[in-house]
């Protein structure tokens, strides 16, 4: 992968990943729609031929992400957008804050995976949502989101 050095810096909100989310907006779908406007406002900046060559992330969603679609996106794939940007780690440490973001939000929301699954609009069973917050397991990005949006919306 090569890093192509551009003159304007991407400065887009990376916070996704980089703070605790205490407070969403009215559903999963409006939370997630927040985060690829981010996601595209970063490639727009970094320029979306740099982008495909320097992410994982094909040129067709990413063509798709600037036109207004919804393509899919592993977590992984959503963090190397975001890993763009001239204030933002690697996107490995971006998943890996991402995840620990979301076991800190739990604690504070107290929450546990079972009660998890029960807010969670999505169909996952506990085990599922744990491997995925732990990391052994895969995690697409909008089951981030999904996840990400259920415990902030149960914090006191």
């Amino acid at each position: 992968m090569t890093i192509h050095l551009r003159a304007s810096a991407v400065t887009v909100g990376y916070e996704m990943f980089h703070e605790q989310r205490r407070t969403v907006p009215g559903s999963p779908d409006e939370l997630l729609a927040e985060y690829r406007d981010d996601l595209a406002a970063a490639v727009e900046e970094y320029g979306p031929e740099a982008a495909a060559a320097d992410t994982d992330v094909d040129r067709d969603a990413i063509d798709r992400l600037l036109e207004g679609d919804r393509p899919e996106f592993t977590l992984e794939e959503a963090a190397q957008l975001q890993a763009l940007s001239e204030r933002a780690p690697d996107a490995e440490t971006i998943v890996d804050m991402g995840c620990e973001h979301l076991l800190l939000g739990m604690s504070t929301a107290v929450l546990d995976v079972d009660a998890l699954e029960t807010e969670v609009a999505l169909e996952m069973d506990a085990k599922e949502i744990q491997q995925k917050i732990e990391q052994r397991a895969p995690m697409s990005f909008a089951e981030y989101a999904h996840i990400q949006y259920a415990i902030a919306d149960n914090t006191p």
